[in-house]
């Protein structure tokens, strides 16, 4: 994908309207649109070719959650959920599945076009690596490895899968370590958008997947550690 606006965007959502909607209100952004009914069809459609996924929560047979927690076994492809929940529950489920972003039904154009770019952006920056990597530079501590330009990260000499956040999230406390960030410098920086109070769910859910990865023993970690009433800092 030279260009955002070349993406190839997958939409799974059950609901005809909404999904004739969302279609041509992305194809009038000039972005390649292909579309599934359910998850079961999604999933026989997905590869590496698709550049975001749009993605409805609740559906039958095979929800968006399962449907996400799938892809994710695969592809780091952005994943922006459509829910009509809006609870931090429901929020939190979707961003531990492996969401990167959610969209509250009913939205707007203009939110949506937003929410879109603003992930297709993040993905283009940071996807892939190079073909010759003589100038790669990396961030190293204990047996994290991590690289200084591209989402690559090894932990004990293996490969591990971040998301484009995740990432994003580890590059920024990594290059900084010892510093403190708070909950709003993080959210403003990876996500680039306005804090809101809502936003320390989003934040935190994606710190937790993170330590996951990447930590021996999540609950007590040693690498990204939570000062209480500030933040998050990376450890060596």
């Amino acid at each position: 994908m030279s260009d955002i606006k070349e993406a190839k965007i997958m939409i799974i959502e059950d609901d005809d309207d909404i999904r004739e909607v969302v279609k041509m209100l992305l194809e009038k952004q000039g972005y390649k649109v292909e579309e599934a009914a359910n998850g079961i069809s999604a999933l026989t459609k997905i590869d590496s070719s698709v550049d975001l996924i749009i993605l409805d929560v609740m559906m039958p047979g095979l929800s968006g959650i399962e449907v996400c927690k799938q892809v994710r076994m695969e592809y780091n492809v952005p994943i922006l959920f459509l829910t009509a929940k809006a609870t931090e529950d429901d929020k939190a489920e979707g961003l531990l599945a492996g969401g990167d972003d959610y969209l509250t039904k009913p939205f707007s154009e203009t939110e949506l076009v937003a929410r879109v770019t603003a992930l297709l952006r993040r993905y283009q920056q940071y996807r892939g690596k190079p073909e010759t990597s003589d100038e790669e530079t990396f961030l190293t501590a204990g047996d994290l490895k991590v690289s200084d330009q591209f989402n690559a990260v090894w932990k004990g000499g293996e490969e591990i899968s971040l998301t484009d956040i995740e990432y994003r999230i580890l590059h920024l406390l990594m290059t900084h370590p010892n510093r403190v960030f708070s909950i709003k410098t993080i959210y403003e920086t990876i996500w680039n958008e306005p804090y809101f109070y809502s936003s320390n769910n989003t934040v935190m859910v994606h710190m937790r997947k993170l330590r996951k990865k990447i930590e021996d023993s999540p609950e007590s970690p040693k690498y990204i550690r939570t000062e209480w009433g500030r933040g998050y800092k990376f450890s060596k």
